[in-house]
């Protein structure tokens, strides 16, 4: 689009040493640490599948068996490969579902091995986790070849849908038809609360509430649909789901064995609102992200989600802080431009004078700040009435706003949004109307030209120099305590708090993971 808003290079440049810095202690805490989601996250690469159901309390997944009773053992310091692949070797198991049978029957005392023992478990691990990248690496250039094969959407934005029947079944009839109805991308929203589950669930699901379970099964389910409707259509269809939550990095790992295109992966979301520990968070969201930088996985921001507790046009600028901030941690974890899907929203209140004029700075803004980067604009949700009409034309301006500010993926609004779980005939009225401007407005972005003199101009140099500032006082007071101060959406959340602090390991020097090795290296 060129640059339209004449942003100052110097105050640009200030904003992301600003959010480096912010983000380095962080960082640097995540790499100490290891959680046990990230350690099963690591078996899962090396194999392990299953669940154990003959649990009288309901199945529990072969990997948590395992990583549990190892920690219960000898302790997670040093990670789960190791005692894991030396029982292996030990007991003369031939895969890791074994392995997790004998300790379910009580068979297994778990060690950390020393030596050269410790050296034959790691070369095993790495062998058998090295096996699962290359299947994380071939689904990457399956999807490459899928969409030289199908071609990609004819138009940007991609148009983006969420289904959210909780039975997948239901739900691939759904995508299929939302495909055929204009979907470039199809969002498997999930269950109510699986984020706070601490395990993955089993298989195909027929049971979820507002939305359906996130389990490997499902997205091979929906993954092959959508391969169909792919060659149906004419274009390669994304499928989405959410890498969010106590087990961020499992689901990361699965999305990538079954390849999945983009995912949910924002590194505060959790945080504020889920209440999860915020060390927990960090330290599984650089895991996952290095997972979603090697399988070719768009990640998706939430910065959309503060703007539904704080006013949008006050915290205006801690959406642009937060940008940043997931631009560096991205960065850090090895994901480029092309694959970091931010998050920004159309929130406003609308009775505010001049309100879509402000939406357009803060779109525009966005946009300016992060040119390579897929855009993920986000519908009004926070102030639809009910009224039905109001809500589909107050979806009309978004869908608008999109297209003027080059916005690269539009989450389709819901005239029913917030009232209730928008019915089909609801879904297919909203990609109509989303068509309808696309087609209507064309290139109309071409003419767009704001005032350099002009509200526009003005209000996103202010949201910027409010960004600068507030990550100054961040650099000065830490990210931690920012997050516990309540900076981001109204959410006061300390680091000491949270579920999931209990699953937090500070790693020893021993400390040995082939996927954390195999991911930095960039190597199989």
């Amino acid at each position: 689009m060129g640059d339209l808003l004449n942003l100052d290079p110097s105050v640009v440049a200030k904003a992301r040493q600003l959010a480096a810095r912010a983000s380095e202690p962080v960082i640097a805490l995540a790499k100490a640490h290891t959680t046990v989601a990230v350690e099963r996250a690591t078996l899962r690469l090396a194999g392990i599948t299953g669940a154990d159901t003959a649990h009288r309390a309901g199945d529990v997944p072969w990997v948590n068996r395992v990583v549990d009773t190892i920690r219960d053992h000898c302790g997670l310091e040093q990670g789960s490969v190791l005692p894991a692949f030396h029982a292996l070797r030990e007991h003369d198991l031939a895969s890791l579902t074994e392995l997790a049978e004998a300790t379910a029957a009580g068979q297994i005392q778990y060690k950390v091995p020393t030596g050269r023992d410790a050296e034959r478990a790691y070369k095993l691990a790495r062998t058998a986790v090295g096996k699962g990248m290359r299947t994380v690496d071939r689904n990457r250039a399956q999807r490459d070849k899928l969409i030289a094969k199908f071609g990609d959407p004819a138009q940007r934005p991609w148009i983006y849908l969420i289904v959210a029947t909780g039975d997948i079944d239901e739900d691939v009839v759904q995508a299929g038809n939302a495909a055929r109805a204009g979907a470039d991308i199809i969002a498997v929203i999930r269950s109510t609360g699986q984020s706070l589950l601490d395990y993955v669930p089993e298989g195909a699901t027929h049971h979820g509430f507002a939305g359906t379970y996130a389990t490997q099964e499902n997205f091979r389910i929906m993954r092959a649909a959508l391969d169909d409707v792919s060659k149906e259509v004419g274009r390669y269809i994304r499928l989405t789901n959410y890498a969010s939550g106590l087990c961020m990095p499992e689901i990361a790992v699965l999305g990538g064995l079954q390849r999945l295109d983009m995912m949910l992966n924002d590194s505060m979301y959790g945080i504020l609102f889920r209440d999860i520990n915020p060390i927990r968070t960090f330290v599984d969201q650089r895991f996952s992200r290095q997972v979603h930088a090697r399988a070719g996985i768009i990640i998706n921001t939430g910065e959309d989600n503060y703007l539904t507790t704080a006013d949008a046009v006050d915290a205006a600028h801690t959406v642009t802080v937060s940008q940043l901030l997931n631009e560096h941690f991205a960065h850090e974890a090895g994901l480029p431009d092309s694959l970091l899907g931010l998050g920004h929203a159309f929130e406003i209140n609308p009775s505010i004078p001049d309100s879509f004029r402000l939406e357009l700075a803060h779109a525009l803004l966005a946009r300016e700040l992060f040119p390579d980067a897929p855009l993920k604009w986000m519908p009004p949700t926070k102030h639809m009435t009910g009224d039905v009409f109001n809500g589909h034309l107050l979806d009309g301006f978004f869908n608008l706003a999109g297209v003027l500010t080059g916005q690269s993926i539009l989450l389709v609004g819901m005239m029913t949004e917030a009232v209730v779980t928008p019915f089909l005939s609801d879904r297919d009225l909203a990609l109509a109307n989303v068509r309808y401007v696309l087609n209507a407005a064309g290139s109309l972005r071409e003419d767009f030209r704001p005032a350099p003199d002009g509200l526009i101009v003005k209000r996103a140099h202010q949201v910027l120099g409010e960004a600068v500032d507030l990550l100054d006082r961040i650099v000065a007071d830490g990210l931690l305590n920012a997050i516990a101060d309540g900076t981001f959406g109204l959410m006061k959340r300390p680091p000491t708090g949270g579920k999931g602090a209990d699953g937090v390991i500070e790693k020893t020097d021993g400390y040995r993971n082939p996927a954390s090795d195999l991911l930095e290296e960039g190597s199989a």
